[in-house]
């Protein structure tokens, strides 16, 4: 298996917060599978990554008034993984979830803890491939829905070799 370094995200973050010795610290992941849709990776939990957190919420709405900057320290790893042992990560490769916000490249954390529930995003492996898709619980069966009008929804049928192989926890992805 190959190891690849998560870097891009901490090194952004040194050269906004320099000085920080905190920062240094990279993710490591290991690739365990390639597809045309998504590249799996599974996380090194060894490694601790605390990065800076503003002490106060950010207003996304009317400005608050300033208050005391107080720097705390976030751990991604323990504010984004529920269940290290069943959590794996994989890069999106495609538009098929453009419109649920998820695009080519985006960084996904996947959990296969979770339950599936209608209208979840799962990660499913049909017919030898993976894919990525709303889950739609119907009357007459399951559907895999595209949040893009470009792609159809797939149904499941009995001929299909189909598994629900993990639920969407957390999307990384780079404002526009």
């Amino acid at each position: 298996m190959a190891a690849v370094l998560l870097t891009n995200f901490p090194s952004r973050l040194q050269n906004v917060y320099s000085g920080n010795e905190n920062l240094g610290t990279t993710m490591r992941l290991s690739r365990i599978h390639s597809g045309p849709v998504l590249d799996f990776y599974t996380p090194d939990f060894t490694t601790e990554l605390k990065l800076p957190l503003a002490g106060t919420a950010i207003s996304a709405g009317f400005p608050s008034p300033a208050e005391e900057y107080i720097e705390l320290a976030i751990d991604l790893n323990k504010e984004l993984i529920k269940h290290p042992a069943a959590t794996f990560y994989a890069r999106v490769k495609g538009s098929s979830m453009i419109d649920a916000g998820i695009a080519d490249g985006d960084l996904l954390i996947i959990d296969k803890a979770l339950e599936p529930k209608d209208g979840d995003i799962a990660v499913c492996f049909i017919d030898g491939e993976f894919t990525l898709k709303r889950l739609a619980l119907k009357e007459d069966g399951i559907y895999l829905m595209p949040a893009n009008a470009e792609f159809k929804p797939i149904r499941i049928t009995e001929e299909n070799d189909f598994l629900v192989w993990g639920m969407l926890a957390y999307i990384v992805h780079k404002p526009k």
